[in-house]
């Protein structure tokens, strides 16, 4: 009895597994369009490639109309504002990913790692709170190989009054 048990649960963490690694299944079943990249509104590039590495450039949060959630963490924002705000930030960062995988985000062999800022005031010390947003839609949308090393840096203000900016790097297959 026991050796069926675990024959049965050895087989669904297999399939689960599987299946939770194709990151459009997963942005499927998370109920998300990805958007078209912005373009760079100075003079740097969205991402770079070298190797089988790509460096994403710091995204900001922006809302499905393409609008930009704005403010301040403790000064009109809550946690809950800031994490889904980094949430926003994320589905910015893989629709960029796409871009550099050339359309494939199946390429994606691990996120390595994420730099997340929080603008916030200055009593404000649950950054990693908020940049979970973008953490755990990592690893709801590539599974296992989202799972990434971390920064969350609070700031006295960032670029057009974001409340979050993180960037990203990547690895490839």
């Amino acid at each position: 009895m026991n050796k069926m048990i675990l024959l049965l649960s050895v087989l669904f963490y297999t399939t689960d597994s599987s299946a939770q690694d194709d990151p459009y299944a997963n942005l499927k079943k998370a109920g998300i369009d990805l958007p078209v990249p912005t373009k760079p509104i100075a003079n740097y590039v969205k991402y770079v490639r070298t190797g089988n590495l790509v460096f994403v450039s710091g995204h900001g949060p922006n809302k499905a109309n393409g609008e930009q959630v704005t403010g301040k963490i403790g000064e009109g924002l809550e946690l809950k504002d800031g994490y889904e705000a980094a949430r926003l930030t994320g589905i910015q960062l893989i629709a960029t990913l796409q871009d550099a995988t050339g359309g494939d985000l199946r390429k994606v062999k691990r996120v390595v790692k994420l730099l997340g800022l929080v603008n916030c005031v200055p009593s404000f010390t649950q950054q990693p709170a908020v940049i979970n947003g973008c953490s755990d839609l990592m690893v709801e949308i590539f599974g296992e190989k989202g799972r990434h090393a971390r920064s969350a840096i609070g700031v006295n203000s960032l670029p057009g009054n974001i409340p979050v900016e993180v960037e990203m790097v990547v690895e490839l297959e």
